[in-house]
């Protein structure tokens, strides 16, 4: 019950102006960040092995800011949700188009774990059809609402993450551009310990294999949420040169290493409250 009052909240929301739902959004989120005990404690680990160079007041604010943005990423999301065409086509603006056009086909969008992700990928479906990796959900109610919502404007195909890519691929070979998310901690399966931010994270290898297997390109797309209710940017970047190499890991830590430089450009955007370093090198304690 009360998930459903929250989806209702949400579609109540989004015929607010987006000045309105961001600080509506920013609100909730800042109360969220004094109740939700967990996640800050992640956001705050997070923070510490990222950014050691910052003293403490600077994290716990850069924390603030992280819940604030990432309060707004779900109330408006029911813009995203629920508004016409023509209202995501405005709000979400895209730039760097020619930089698809240009590169060879099919594509892996690298789609790095950006608050504004949802939004990146429901502009792009408004470009056309594509395939997507999903995490498929403990509620079934919203599992199945997630997934209409996400290809209302198109023939995105969703495949489960716990499928595996072998689908993802089958649809890349027919043409479709395969908007990928492999930042996250999957566990020791497919992973090698490459840095972030100087760390050593469990990353997959997924981007490098699915562009070998594919013969594809690698295009990254990164979502910014704008400040002050403007929107949002998804940018999408030149094709990769000389991608896959023979080393998975170099690839891994190329992945890794772009993601730092977008993180540092929008430090509060990135997804913090996840446990990006749980699986840990033998012998390692743990973070969390």
């Amino acid at each position: 019950m009360l998930i459903r009052l929250a989806v209702a909240a949400l579609w109540l929301l989004h015929f607010l102006p987006l000045c309105v739902l961001a600080s509506i959004g920013s609100g909730l989120g800042r109360l969220a960040y004094h109740f939700v005990a967990g996640r800050r404690r992640v956001c705050l680990v997070n923070l510490a092995k990222c950014f050691p160079e910052l003293d403490e007041r600077t994290r716990i604010a850069l924390a603030q800011r992280h819940f604030a943005s990432l309060g707004r990423s779900v109330v408006e999301r029911g813009i995203l949700f629920w508004s016409s065409r023509e209202r995501v086509a405005r709000l979400v603006r895209l730039v760097g188009r020619e930089h698809y056009d240009a590169a060879k086909k099919p594509v892996v969008l690298l789609a790095p774990h950006f608050i504004g992700l949802d939004a990146g990928a429901m502009r792009l479906s408004l470009e056309g059809a594509a395939v997507s990796i999903y995490s498929r959900q403990k509620n079934a109610y919203v599992n199945r609402l997630l997934k209409r919502l996400r290809t209302r404007f198109g023939p995105v195909t969703l495949l489960s993450r716990q499928d595996g890519i072998r689908g993802a691929i089958r649809e890349m070979l027919r043409g479709l551009p395969f908007y990928y998310l492999p930042d996250q901690d999957y566990g020791r399966r497919d992973s090698v310990f490459v840095p972030f931010f100087g760390v050593p994270a469990a990353t997959i290898t997924g981007l490098s294999r699915v562009a070998r297997l594919a013969d594809a390109s690698v295009v990254p797309t990164v979502t910014r949420m704008l400040p002050g209710g403007a929107g949002y940017e998804v940018r999408i970047y030149p094709a990769w040169e000389d991608f896959p190499s023979e080393d998975p890991a170099a690839d891994a830590r190329r992945m890794n290493a772009f993601i730092e430089d977008r993180v540092r450009e929008m430090p509060e955007q990135y997804n913090w409250v996840h446990k990006r370093f749980k699986t840990r090198p033998p012998g390692d304690a743990k973070f969390y």
